[in-house]
């Protein structure tokens, strides 16, 4: 137990190492963009830390991702707005894990179907959601559950 929690914090303390580098890399790059979402970053993990209850750090860069990717469409295609949250959403997923195919993702609902005695839709989605977060969309991986009962 020890032993994880302390791969944890160094999982978390990378992270974090990471954006405060990359801020420094796009200061003398002077990339506006990409410094303007690290800075974001390392501010959403500043309010973490001093917040009650801290999250982990791959969860606000999940969060922040999904809210972005979700803000894309208030913008018409082509314009200012929408390209530069495109490009926003192209450094955010530096810090993202590698994406899940459909096909993985069909797999491990196979195979936690496999490891169920009665699976449902409930017990399938719990224990298939901590597996895929961040990197599969919840609302299509809960449909191909549903498609697979």
């Amino acid at each position: 137990m020890i032993s994880q929690n302390t791969h944890q914090e160094d999982l978390m303390s990378n992270l974090k190492d990471q954006v405060n580098d990359g801020i420094k890399a796009a200061m003398k790059a002077k990339d506006k963009t990409r410094l303007n979402v690290l800075r974001f970053l390392k501010k959403l993990f500043i309010e973490n830390d001093t917040s009650g209850k801290p999250a982990p750090e791959l969860d606000i860069v999940v969060s922040h991702a999904k809210k972005t990717r979700e803000s894309v469409s208030m913008y018409p295609e082509g314009s200012p707005q929408r390209e530069e949250i495109e490009r926003e959403i192209k450094v955010l997923e530096e810090f993202l894990p590698k994406a899940l195919s459909e096909d993985e993702v069909s797999r491990l609902i196979e195979e936690i179907k496999k490891s169920q005695d009665n699976p449902n839709m409930g017990s399938i989605m719990k224990e298939l959601t901590p597996r895929i977060k961040g990197r599969f969309d919840g609302k299509l991986a809960s449909q191909m559950v549903k498609n697979s009962l």
